[in-house]
């Protein structure tokens, strides 16, 4: 399941745009499926600035524990706090109740640089 309307880094995250300059990130099927049963999801504090490419936080599995990486430069305006209470929405719902956090990037076109849901399906397909 590779939802059109978003798009993606190569280390398996998602991002949608939630507003002019603003957007939400989560990983994608394909990553919680290779994870396995999500047990614990670590994530930034609110207002915690990022880079494209850094560790924002983790995620723990039955299987391994894994870094989350900022698919783009800004500041963390929400976290989804409901993770820490029901980690497993990352394997239910990775698109929906399993998002990770929202940020306000400094460049909204930057989002244009990601992987299309094409671009993603291929990478995913070399693996």
């Amino acid at each position: 399941m590779i939802p059109e309307e978003l798009r993606y880094t190569e280390e398996h995250e998602w991002v949608a745009s939630t507003g002019e300059n603003t957007v939400r990130v989560g990983i994608t099927d394909y990553a919680q499926e290779q994870l396995g049963d999500v047990v614990f999801v670590q994530l930034p504090e609110v207002g915690h600035t990022v880079s494209a490419g850094d560790t924002f936080g983790e995620v723990e599995s039955t299987k391994s524990v894994s870094d989350l990486y900022s698919p783009l430069d800004g500041e963390v305006v929400a976290i989804n706090d409901a993770l820490v209470q029901t980690p497993d929405s990352v394997n239910s719902d990775p698109y929906g109740e399993g998002w990770m956090v929202e940020l306000r990037v400094s460049d909204p076109d930057a989002i244009e640089g990601l992987l299309d849901a094409d671009g993603y399906k291929a990478l995913v397909e070399k693996e």
